[in-house]
């Protein structure tokens, strides 16, 4: 048995070259199967709903994915609708297949896979100790489920279910990326080990392959190994460059969990068949005693507006570790006096980073103590509102471009800003809220289902 699998790129809406996705519909694949989410960006499209690739990039992704699945008659999975895999992506995602439909005259049976959890589910689940931390894990309680907008990531199940019940096109919620992959050969009876193997391997498209690019890869998945090359013919796998991706995502490079189990790489072979193509065999899938389903929640915590500035004068840098310290007390008095007490101070944060002195490592930086003589300065106030956190910045921005330098008389320029005015409303800020898993009765009970008939 041979189960032939195209993965067209790492994310919908990154691109992948028209000839590759040729290249590999030619090669008459079992599924297209493609990742559209991550965390990767941060808690701002998970809370916001806001997708992190435009509308036209989605739409011209998508538009050659549907043909592609139109003329080979296979399956089309996408999964993390709209980066979050909030409701509302899938929905997106599934309005611009409808219109896509329409223009190019296809017809498809479409399913679509909610992950939006229901915060009185969450509350009973939580009540009856059946959500457990990951490691690390802020701490939650009752009002985290309520307060956050959580999604689960869902394995295999749903989306076999789906194709079970006749879907052409599945567009589903928060999914593990691998499950997308996995789905279709698990329910053909793929070894489980080699399957769960290949879905890590080809879940970011053409990331392993060397140069890592925006564009595709291709799986033959037989009995005792699998084969992958890239779709490119310019690019190339090696041993290493697929072995090194089961490291990307995973605090173990042998262990990947999945939810009814654990990837185990400890074992696996990697053989280059050629310069282009790897065949890899030896992994093992442990399933867990408990199903698990990973929750991501977001929460709004205020507005933030920035400044971005430069200092490149060394009596000033050297003088920052004093200075800011002192500009940090100065603001929250100046705070308390401008609005007359009815702000606290302790509900703005402002916040210095300095780019070229550990402003990425922090304390783990090595070269902590390395002089600098240019520095980028990053300026950043959070507050309850918008309009608050501009009315701080302004006077911030200000007052950061003359602190005081006891080694010059007079006043001195210490920040160059590169914009006027140099303040910058961000928007709303929102924090990840929940690292754990939920143990739910059934892999299907957090994950509704609606399928329907798609036509020009």
């Amino acid at each position: 048995m041979e189960i032939r699998i195209l993965a067209p790129t790492g994310a919908l809406g990154a691109g992948f070259r028209r000839e590759s996705l040729e290249r590999g519909v030619a090669m008459l694949p079992h599924v297209i199967a493609c990742d559209a989410g991550s965390t990767d960006s941060g808690p701002y499209h998970l809370g916001s709903g806001v997708p992190k690739l435009s509308r036209e990039a989605v739409t011209r992704d998508l538009r050659l994915l549907l043909k592609a699945r139109d003329t080979l008659g296979v399956p089309l999975i996408i999964g993390s609708c709209g980066t979050s895999g909030r409701d509302a992506g899938v929905d997106l995602v599934a309005g611009i297949a409808r219109d896509i439909a329409t223009q190019e005259g296809l017809s498809f049976r479409l399913a679509l896979i909610y992950a939006d959890q229901d915060p009185a589910y969450l509350t009973k689940r939580y009540e009856q100790g059946r959500i457990r931390p990951l490691d690390p894990a802020p701490p939650i309680d009752r009002d985290t489920l309520t307060d956050s907008h959580v999604v689960g990531m869902m394995g295999v199940e749903p989306i076999q279910q789906a194709l079970r019940e006749g879907a052409d096109v599945v567009l589903a919620g928060r999914a593990s990326d691998t499950a997308l992959f996995a789905a279709l050969p698990h329910a053909m009876g793929a070894d489980p080990g080699l399957t769960w193997h290949a879905a890590k391997t080809i879940e970011c498209g053409a990331a392993c392959a060397i140069p890592p690019s925006a564009d595709g890869l291709f799986v033959h998945l037989r009995e005792d190994c699998f084969d992958v090359e890239p779709l490119d013919p310019a690019a190339r796998l090696t041993p290493h460059s697929v072995a090194a991706h089961t490291l990307y995502e995973n605090a173990n490079p042998y262990l990947i969990t999945e939810p009814s189990g654990v990837l185990d790489t400890t074992d696996a072979t990697y053989t280059a068949l050629d310069e282009r193509r790897v065949r890899v065999a030896g992994a093992r899938y442990r399933p867990s005693d408990a199903y698990t389903i990973k929750l991501e929640g977001s929460r709004l915590v205020g507005y933030q507006t920035i400044a971005v500035g430069g200092i490149r004068d060394r009596v000033v840098i050297e003088q920052l570790p004093t200075l800011l310290p002192m500009a940090q007390g100065y603001f929250r008095a100046k705070i308390s006096d401008i609005f007359d007490g009815g702000v606290d101070p302790d509900d703005i944060d402002i916040d210095y980073r300095l780019y070229g002195q550990h402003a990425v490592l922090g304390p783990l930086d090595p070269a902590r103590d390395r002089t600098a003589h240019e520095l980028g300065v990053l300026i950043t106030i959070t507050a309850p509102t918008q309009a608050l956190a501009h009315a701080v910045a302004t006077f911030v921005a200000h007052s950061s471009s003359h602190l005081p330098i006891p080694q010059y008389e007079g006043l001195a320029s210490t920040v160059a800003f590169p914009f006027s005015p140099p303040e910058t409303d961000r928007g709303p800020v929102y924090r990840f809220t929940l690292n754990h898993v939920v143990v739910p009765s059934t892999p299907y009970e957090m994950f509704r289902a609606v399928h329907h008939e798609v036509k020009p």
